[in-house]
């Protein structure tokens, strides 16, 4: 029996497969290419290894789509098949994490993940996939306890401790401890600037923070910088736009997309969400996308019944709406009502309280209902974390209501959101834009003007 590099034993009679199998954990951590072929060399090396057959599963999942789970099935079944009663117990446990992911039931997961954490807290991949389903859970404040509760067993000697110290960076940003975040995430890039995850704890900090010179600054990367990365670096990129579109600069925003965000036709859930989430802002800016729109929901229209993500089926909804493909999304929605059956899945449960409504109002949006946006949105904006993602994307429903409040002629509550917004974003100019134009048409003339003169502000320091 060999072990990790943190001391958890593998069990695994071949020295080799042990060192393919950390090969493969660093290379996950820094989202390289390579993950997958490591795992393969690490059962090449020993085919009864069961915690590789584990992680080759864990892989699959990670792709975020159903389409998968067939590969994930087979991995488990090969795990357990595998392991038999001579694997560890923690190896065990995490074979048993897979299969409630496997059935959809990620608070399962999570519970297994936290018990193996109690056990060891120094299993990093433990703790990090327990992190990427919180996220897309929308449990915020446990992205910040996971790593809290097991700094106990850690200090700057033990390999990873930067990847821990990203985590932490993140879950202390999505709880708005915004110091401590920037502290933790600058301290794991300085251990480790090939760890994607904490440059992107940072980013949101300063995203937060509106501190866009700042921001643009710390993702001046080249262009191919992350070429080896798996598609990840394409959310980087995203957040780099959205610094540009806050100072006002659209038009850098829309290379950035179609140079590095998505510049390729891909349905994987995160460009999907990326390219989406993207479009939509520039659209509510007044930008011409061209067909961009369309090319989007083409790459859709397949995937209309792979539910897994509550914020991959609303960034679907985006597309199809936007594109005008009312009929598709129709066949959304009804998928997603049939999905909202399923017992026993987490992603299920989020549907008929949050997302179905919140996809029926982006329709509504894009075909000129905007009261019927409206209605279905505000009674749900403090709702919107059970679709998942951080804080920074989940604006973009938020955007929605503001934008339907607008054009549906309801100023008093566009005063009220954009009043709340620019105090959260007083380095925003497309709100201070907004604002002015909301005021101008409630007669308030002296307002409208400060309101621009703060966006003037915002321009000049750009």
């Amino acid at each position: 029996m060999f072990t990790d590099v943190r001391g958890l034993p593998l069990t695994t009679g071949s020295e080799a497969a042990a060192g393919h199998y950390n090969a493969a954990i660093d290379d996950f951590f820094e989202y390289r290419l390579s993950t997958g072929k490591r795992v393969k060399q690490a059962l090449e090396a020993d085919p009864d290894f069961a915690m590789a057959h584990c992680l080759q599963g864990y892989l699959f999942m990670l792709f975020g789509t159903n389409t998968v789970l067939g590969r994930a099935q087979a991995a488990l079944d090969t795990a357990r098949a595998a392991g038999g009663d001579r694997i560890t117990a923690r190896e065990a446990t995490h074979i048993a994490a897979l299969g409630a992911w496997i059935d959809g039931d990620m608070d399962r997961s999570c519970a297994i993940w936290d018990q193996i954490l109690l056990d060891h807290p120094r299993d990093l991949l433990g703790l990090r996939l327990q992190h990427f389903a919180l996220f897309w859970m929308g449990r915020s404040a446990e992205l910040r306890g996971g790593p809290a509760g097991v700094l106990h067993a850690w200090d700057q000697a033990v390999p990873g401790y930067g990847n821990l110290l990203g985590m932490l960076a993140f879950g202390h940003e999505e709880c708005g401890a915004y110091a401590e975040a920037e502290a933790a995430g600058r301290k794991a890039v300085e251990l480790n600037g090939e760890d994607l995850w904490a440059l992107h704890a940072v980013a949101h900090v300063l995203e937060m923070q509106g501190r866009l010179e700042e921001g643009l600054a710390w993702l001046d990367y080249p262009d191919g910088a992350w070429d080896d990365r798996n598609p990840f670096r394409g959310h980087l990129w995203w957040h780099r736009a959205l610094f540009q579109l806050e100072r006002g600069d659209h038009d850098a925003a829309l290379a950035l997309y179609d140079r590095a965000i998505h510049p390729d036709p891909s349905d994987f859930y995160l460009d999907i969400q990326n390219a989406a989430a993207l479009l939509a802002r520039l659209e509510f800016l007044g930008v011409s996308l061209g067909a961009r729109w369309s090319e989007l929901a083409e790459q859709l229209e397949g995937r209309l019944d792979d539910h897994v993500l509550a914020f991959t089926d609303a960034s679907a909804m985006m597309a199809l709406a936007a594109a005008g493909r009312s009929e598709a999304a129709g066949r959304l929605l009804t998928s997603l009502k049939a999905f909202a059956a399923t017992p026993g899945n987490t992603a299920a449960a989020t549907m008929e309280p949050v997302a179905i409504p919140v996809c029926a109002a982006i329709l509504a949006y894009h075909e000129g209902d905007f009261g019927r946006a409206v209605d279905l949105l505000l009674p749900l904006r403090h709702a919107f974390i059970r679709m998942g993602a951080s804080h920074a994307q989940r604006d973009i429903f938020h955007q929605y209501l503001l934008e339907a409040a607008i054009a549906g002629g309801r100023l008093a509550l566009a005063r009220a959101l954009l009043s709340e917004r620019t105090l959260a974003k007083p380095h925003s100019l497309g709100s201070w834009m907004r604002y002015a134009a909301v005021l101008d048409q409630l007669g308030e003339a002296e307002a409208a003007s400060a309101a621009r003169t703060r966006g003037a502000a915002v321009k000049a320091a750009a």
